[in-house]
């Protein structure tokens, strides 16, 4: 008797519910993790009651929304209350029933864009709750709904975006991650209505096959379009769409993987090197959100946050993940998928405790050479120093800003992007996009051509030669090609030595005119003497041109004519076109057609400064550094900026002999800098060779990139060069081993050249 009511009340429940569901993201699994979570954990038991306090009032409200569907859908999955799964169903019979998801604006294009973000987003919303209350619905009413957004949804996604009999737009259409959002939202609907519509199954499947295409997507030369992602992960339209367009995707491969468990999803190796990039572009601030890097139409609040939480649902557990998602999920991020929201709940993950000092196992400096990006940062701890530099592409949603940088310092943002606004407020186009909305140089107030942020480039800014070996960092932004309708030569050097930041812009333009460049700040700014600082609570930066002059050490602009001139301009606030905001421009005191500008930003953690001198001879400019018991010089051929022709860059300075474009020596304070026995660590900057006393210390045929450590002792080499390279380097110890580039390479000492020789691959 017991078995048969058992079986009875079975086929009870099975009538009532309907048939067995395959969750799309509210899985049972989830949805009991979730309850464990709330249970023990008293920021998510908040957050939780936060959520069912919305839905009640949602429960009572007239009229609510798609994405309403979250709150109401999450409440009736963890409670089983029908209050909740009744106002979901309000919904999704009103949304289905509609004729369209889009307005006006798209359904006036021609041809008509009937499936375009809005009815992405709301398909997703919409999918949400249907998938939530399924088993609450009643066979009709399912197939009522699913029958409305296979019309309203999912066809008119397909017709624009996929179909080959219908479809008119490709990758690049509207950027690249509408076509992200409104194919794998496609998805996610069929997904959901699989078990209503026969074909919806393979409609996912179909759509699952794409990403690949996506990602590799290699960008249009006719209408100077870029590829999608760098090779190392990075995404050109920046953090803020990085984050869009692959949590779409990965939402939906998410809901492949738990309602079509057995479906073999495309491999895509990129990802992790995505989920790499969100935490390298990150600014790490203690007892704040993290800030990030923001070129283009970024914010500096909009982390990848979304797309690493998915990847941890999807099994990728690093340990490097587990502690982003600590920095990124706590703290008011509007823009994190936080614990605070129906989806932050479901998907919060239960991380591994890390060590109290834990950083990642990842390389402090990173280049995204594909899209012109660079980060430098001296350590991975909050508030530590961080800069970025753009000298890439322009079109879209990047801006014309090649050979821009921005610095984050003791836990501000100092130096700075100037954002963006709305993109229908007529500043957007005027202003954020253009060259004067960033830190570049400008020549007769000109930058790159006005229109490029529309119609791209044709020749790409380019960044070269990462080097970080501690104390010292090199990187070259050529911003050239966006340039090159005015200038013939516009490279920017950025050395980074200790709490210094030299700034070496070599120009050359097609005419005498007006050469200045640009800084954009946070908080108050003002010049005291030789410096200008930029100053935000405890966080200051002393920013101090050094050539072609300096500013005037007191008195009146017009009783120093020959020196640098500073002058105020005003831009607009960050998303706040409405505010008025301050910036500085910094004007060599002549027209001409050649210069170099050398700035150093001294990045203040204390009051001791470093000590940093001007001194120059005959073809060459340099500047010394004493800091923490050490001295730099750096030196600047002059005779190495393309200004010769068929002759090598042959130059003595001090007594050293080189052709390099660029060389920095490093001695003990106290030590005599002109004994080569005295040399600590050596950077040789598109040189061939140095020399001293007739003393060969690196030779080679081909000129190269190259940072030498521990000179004279225990030398440790990075190297950058063609891709086969014999390198002399001077061994007073006479090993017949060396580290180049994190590798034992054995060679041939010379007695009578006292080097060794060996070869680089």
């Amino acid at each position: 008797m017991k078995k048969i009511l058992i079986v009875l009340f079975t086929i009870m429940t099975s009538t009532l519910w309907g048939q067995a569901h395959s969750y799309l993201l509210y899985t049972d699994v989830s949805v009991a993790k979730l309850k464990k979570q709330i249970s023990n954990d008293d920021e998510v038991n908040a957050a939780w009651k936060h959520q069912l306090e919305k839905a009640d009032n949602l429960v009572n409200k007239e009229r609510c929304g798609a994405s309403d569907c979250q709150e109401l859908g999450l409440a009736f999955r963890v409670t089983g209350e029908e209050k909740y799964a009744e106002a979901v169903k309000r919904i999704l019979l009103d949304y289905s029933s509609r004729s369209t998801w889009e307005g006006k604006d798209l359904l006036s294009r021609e041809p008509a864009w009937t499936g375009g973000l809005n009815t992405s987003h709301t398909g997703f919303y919409i999918s949400i709750g249907y998938d939530c209350i399924y088993n609450y619905l009643t066979k009709k009413e399912r197939s009522q709904i699913a029958e409305g957004l296979v019309k309203v949804c999912i066809n008119p996604l397909k017709n624009n975006w996929l179909d080959p009999q219908t479809s008119f737009h490709t990758f690049d259409t509207m950027g690249h991650n509408w076509w992200s959002a409104c194919v794998y939202m496609a998805g996610f609907t069929s997904l959901a209505i699989q078990n209503e519509i026969p074909e919806a199954k393979q409609w996912a499947i179909d759509i699952s096959k794409t990403i690949t295409e996506w990602v590799d997507y290699s960008g249009s030369v006719l209408q100077n379009k870029p590829r999608n992602f760098d090779r190392n992960g990075g995404f050109y339209e920046g953090i803020n769409y990085a984050a869009y367009g692959v949590s779409q995707y990965l939402l939906f491969r998410l809901a492949m993987n738990n309602a079509l468990p057995n479906v073999q999803q495309p491999d895509i190796s990129e990802l992790e090197k995505m989920a790499d990039f969100f935490i390298c572009t990150t600014y790490y601030v203690k007892d704040d959100i993290p800030r990030v890097v923001n070129f283009g139409d970024g914010s500096t609040e909009r982390t990848g946050n979304a797309c690493v939480l998915l990847l941890w649902n999807l099994g990728y557990h690093k340990d490097a993940y587990a502690w982003y998602l600590n920095k990124t999920m706590k703290g008011d991020n509007k823009e994190a998928i936080q614990t605070d929201t129906p989806n932050g709940l479901i998907l919060n993950p239960d991380l591994p405790q890390l060590a109290e000092n834990f950083t990642p196992d990842m390389a402090l400096s990173q280049i995204y050479e594909d899209m012109g990006w660079a980060t430098m940062r001296n350590s991975w701890d909050d508030n530590a120093t961080m800069v970025a530099v753009k000298s890439g592409l322009t079109w879209n949603h990047t801006h014309a800003d090649a050979g821009s940088f921005i610095v984050f310092h003791n836990g501000k943002y100092l130096i700075i992007d100037s954002g963006n606004s709305s993109y229908g407020n007529p500043l957007y186009t005027e202003y954020y996009c253009q060259s004067e909305a960033h830190n570049v140089v400008l020549f007769n107030g000109e930058g790159q051509d006005r229109e490029d942020p529309y119609f791209g480039v044709v020749n790409y800014g380019s960044l070269h030669n990462l080097v970080d070996a501690g104390d010292f960092r090199y990187l070259l932004a050529n911003a050239t090609g966006p340039y090159s309708h005015i200038l013939k030569r516009n490279y920017r050097n950025f050395i980074w030595i200790g709490d210094v930041l030299l700034v070496i812009d070599d120009l050359l333009a097609r005419e005498p005119g007006q050469f200045e460049w640009l800084l954009h700040y946070n908080g108050e700014s003002k010049r005291r003497g030789l410096d200008l600082s930029i100053k935000d609570g405890d966080a200051e930066v002393l920013v101090r041109p050094l050539y072609p002059e300096t500013f005037p050490d007191g008195g009146l602009r017009h009783d120093f004519p020959e020196k640098m001139r500073l002058e105020e301009k005003s831009g607009y606030e960050d998303h706040h076109p409405e505010n008025r905001k301050p910036y500085w421009s910094v004007s060599h005191f002549e027209k001409t057609a050649r210069t170099k500008f050398i700035s150093a930003i001294i990045f203040k953690n204390n009051d001791k400064l470093p000590v940093i001198e001007r001194f120059q001879g005959n073809n060459y400019l340099g500047v010394r550094i004493t800091q923490n018991g050490k001295t730099t010089e750096v030196y600047l051929n002059l005779l190495a900026d393309g200004s010769i022709k068929h002759r090598n860059s042959v130059i003595e300075m001090n007594g050293w002999q080189t052709d390099a474009y660029l060389t920095a020596l490093t001695f003990d304070e106290s030590d005599d800098k002109s004994k080569v026995e005295n040399l600590k660590d050596c950077f040789i900057g598109h040189g061939s060779y140095l020399r001293k006393d007739d003393q060969v210390l690196l030779h080679s045929l081909s000129k190269y990139t190259a940072y030498l450590k521990d000179f004279n002792t225990n030398a440790d080499v990075i190297f950058q060069g063609q891709p086969e390279v014999y390198l002399n380097i001077y061994d007073p110890t006479k090993k017949k081993q060396i580290k180049v580039n994190g590798n034992r390479v054995t060679g041939l000492y010379n007695k009578e050249l006292k080097t060794l020789n060996f070869k680089v691959e």
